[in-house]
């Protein structure tokens, strides 16, 4: 009995030191594909007035939460019976994250209508207010939906040489991790002006040492805004070149003789510039059919 109990343990062990290193894998995989999570994330939690940050930071959490339940039995379904599912939504996946590059770096570069400036939402009514949030949240749970796709499918494809409780164990990790890491970091990220204006509140004399540090987080939340999502936009564009190299061969032997992140950039950047127009003349389809 006692021998039993010690092999037990030795297993549960071994199994724990696998998860650990395939965790590790799997989380290098998903990095940048995290990275662009949060730096989206941040930019849709933001732009609401100061009191209503939080709730609407939760509710995009949970929503989050609700979309990783969904995601992961069914991941695990089709890892099971399915497998050349995972890469086909993989491929799926890139064109979508090349694309959403793209058309960062195309309104970077064409002028565009601005979004709607958070001074603009003090006139709103309670109801307008409301539904202006309703639709922010929706739009964000959306976007965490297919990123979170693509994390899962990415972290799923790194052990699909492993046994399936591995597989559940290592998947399941990296999906809490993507969602209370993300989504705890873009709360920090979001409250770091009103932790800047109680500490230049803190007391009554001028340039304090407490006033200096406040004014800096304060200054400093535009720019961090600004560039995470820089950051997260070339996170999409390797990310999505990074998939079409190692899962489609032609690509690949066109790009082996470059650097690897070279080479997974001009491919994520050429299909998403490709993406583009088929996106643009999609949209005006759609509208022209379903919006008589």
């Amino acid at each position: 009995m006692a021998s039993g109990f010690f092999a037990l343990l030795d297993d549960i062990a071994t199994l724990m030191d696998d998860v650990a290193a395939m965790s590790k894998v799997a989380g290098k995989k998903t990095a940048g594909l995290l990275g662009d999570d949060l730096a989206v994330n941040a930019e849709k939690a933001s732009g609401f007035l100061s009191n209503r940050e939080i709730p609407v930071l939760w509710a995009i959490t949970k929503g989050s939460f609700l979309n990783k339940v969904i995601i992961l039995p069914i991941a695990f379904l089709l890892s099971a019976f399915v497998p050349i599912a995972i890469k086909i939504i993989l491929i799926i996946g890139g064109l979508y994250l090349a694309y959403e590059g793209a058309h960062k770096i195309y309104e970077w570069i064409v002028p565009h209508t601005k979004k709607e400036d958070v001074h603009n939402l003090q006139g709103l009514s309670k109801e307008e207010m409301l539904e202006h949030e309703k639709e922010k949240i929706k739009s964000a749970i959306l976007v965490d939906f297919i990123l979170s796709v693509e994390i899962i499918i990415i972290a799923l494809s790194t052990v699909e040489q492993a046994e399936l409780l591995n597989q559940i164990v290592v998947v399941s990790i990296i999906a809490i991790i993507a969602t209370i890491g993300v989504y705890g970091i873009v709360g920090l990220i979001v409250r770091m002006d009103e932790f800047g204006l109680k500490l230049i509140n803190l007391n009554e004399r001028e340039d304090s040492f407490s006033d200096k540090i406040g004014r800096f987080l304060v200054n400093a939340l535009p720019w961090i805004i600004k560039s995470l999502s820089i950051i997260g936009t070339i996170a999409l564009i390797l990310v999505s070149g990074g998939i079409f190299v190692h899962n489609i061969h032609f690509i690949h032997e066109l790009v082996h003789n470059l650097p690897s992140i070279l080479g997974e950039f001009l491919v994520g950047l050429i299909v998403g510039f490709l993406m583009l127009p088929i996106v643009g003349l999609g949209k005006k389809l759609w509208k022209s059919i379903f919006k008589k």
